[in-house]
């Protein structure tokens, strides 16, 4: 997996996750907490999200073939969006459900060990923090300088650390809900603190999941270069004396970490084919140059005619004009 793809946030996530989910399960069949059994599922979802993301960066790995020519990058965010899809109904939907169950059908804490749900949490909350802290060093490294929290995980291209960044950020707080109400229950011996807890954990799993799907599903869909990529880009191909009018331009990303670019430039009209090839070589050289991410460029020679080629009303395109 690519330096994008927070390979080592993935595996921490997974380590931690596999751990707490067996402790909390154990939690659960001695003490009778609901929280617990929501937790431990939440846990279990969480451990096979990481194996997905895993999954999908090796696959997205495979070379282009006929079936795909511009490869297979696009399995990160499939990944990415069946993740979101088992957070919202295997953690969220399954959490609400037995939350609601201990409410109209209120269960006791087991009165021997009452104390181990409490000890289970905590050393939970101290391993999630681990797996939090990984994610967040492992998304420092490839976050924008001055770029907040939520803007990174709304604009990154790469689905994995955004993922593992929400999911561990939704288990600590999960947890705090868990350790509230199992800890309301034992001091006041009511147990509907503990659904409520149980509750609290289910629609904040919803929450994250519904972002999670926002985000991923626009990547699917098809993303274009962020606005200082593509301004990047236009540098680069106004760096030169070769274009005398950038006529229009269009960006998509292919995956996490390739960027296609397709531009019509207007050369002038006494150059020779070998001169507009010699041209367009350097500015796709300048362009890579400029955003590394951009492997596939496609550059289409012509001639600027105002009456064929009118300045569109929007942003989709960028135009400079020629001095």
């Amino acid at each position: 997996m690519s330096a994008s793809g927070g390979g080592k946030a993935i595996i921490a996530a997974f380590l931690a996750n596999m751990g707490i989910a067996l402790a909390k399960l154990v939690a659960w069949l001695l003490s009778g907490s609901a929280s617990m059994l929501a937790e431990a599922v939440h846990s279990i979802a969480d451990s096979g999200n990481q194996l997905l993301l895993l999954l999908g960066g090796r696959k997205s790995r495979r070379e282009a073939d006929r079936a795909h020519p511009f490869g297979y990058g696009r399995e990160r965010y499939v990944s990415a969006f069946v993740v979101s899809i088992i957070l919202f109904s295997l953690g969220g939907l399954f959490a609400i459900y037995e939350g609601i169950d201990k409410l109209t059908h209120p269960h006791e804490l087991d009165p021997v060990w009452w104390w181990l749900p409490i000890v289970v949490l905590v050393i939970a909350i101290g391993l999630e923090s681990f797996s939090l802290r990984t994610a967040i060093k492992e998304s420092n490294l490839v976050r924008e300088k001055g770029q907040s929290w939520v803007s990174f995980v709304r604009r990154s291209k790469a689905p994995e650390l955004p993922v593992v960044l929400l999911e561990d950020t939704g288990a600590l707080a999960g947890l705090s809900f868990a350790l509230l109400g199992v800890g309301l229950t034992v001091i006041t011996g009511n147990s509907v603190f503990d659904a409520i807890g149980t509750l609290m954990i289910g629609v904040l799993l919803v929450l994250i999941a519904i972002v999670l799907g926002i985000e991923t599903k626009s990547l699917l869909v098809g993303e274009g270069a962020t606005t200082a990529d593509l301004d990047r880009i236009v540098d680069a191909i106004a760096a030169g004396d070769e274009v005398e009018k950038l006529i229009h331009i269009k960006t998509l990303y292919l995956g996490p970490d390739e960027l296609m670019v397709a531009a019509k430039i207007a050369l002038t009209a006494d150059k020779s084919v070998r001169e507009a090839a010699d041209d367009i070589d350097e500015i796709e050289a300048r362009i890579r140059e400029a955003v590394p991410a951009a492997r596939v460029i496609y550059i289409e020679p012509d001639v600027y005619r105002p009456a064929l080629d009118p300045e569109p009303p929007t942003d989709a395109f960028v135009f400079k004009s020629s001095d």
